[in-house]
């Protein structure tokens, strides 16, 4: 079962150029390009619909070369921003995959929490990396 709020997530240009580390065209060119679907908002703004760009990031993360070789050393505690790529709920738990990047991260929480964050497909959160387990929590809004 997956949950899913009445209104899609949608982001602007600019914030998912920032969360992934690109430039605003690069992000106006996937669109151009049809790879992720985008409409204006009510104030004329180029707003990326959420789950296309989950979806987009999703073949993307599939195409890459692995980068296992890469040796990356980080701390015990992280903050890492992505895009909701899957949610798979049951009555109890949730299955989240966040995707940024090059990094897919998967969480296991309580339905109750997903509900509570509204996360769904598409969605911007934070996963919480510390030695034994990863938390997600939504981005400071601006």
């Amino acid at each position: 079962m997956s949950i899913m709020s009445p209104h899609p997530p949608s982001h602007r240009v600019s914030d998912v150029a920032a969360l992934l580390g690109v430039s605003d065209d690069t992000v106006r060119r996937w669109i151009d390009q049809r790879h992720v679907r985008a409409a204006k908002d009510t104030t004329g703004r180029l707003r990326v619909d959420g789950a296309s760009l989950a979806a987009f990031l999703v073949t993307q993360q599939q195409e890459r070369q692995d980068l296992a070789d890469g040796a990356q050393t980080q701390s015990m505690r992280n903050h890492i921003r992505g895009i909701v790529a899957k949610v798979i709920s049951d009555k109890v738990m949730s299955q989240v995959e966040l995707v940024t990047g090059n990094l897919s991260i998967v969480s296991l929480v309580s339905t109750e929490a997903v509900r509570e964050l509204g996360l769904q497909v598409g969605s911007i959160a934070v996963a919480q990396v510390k030695a034994t387990n990863v938390s997600l929590q939504l981005p400071v809004t601006r």
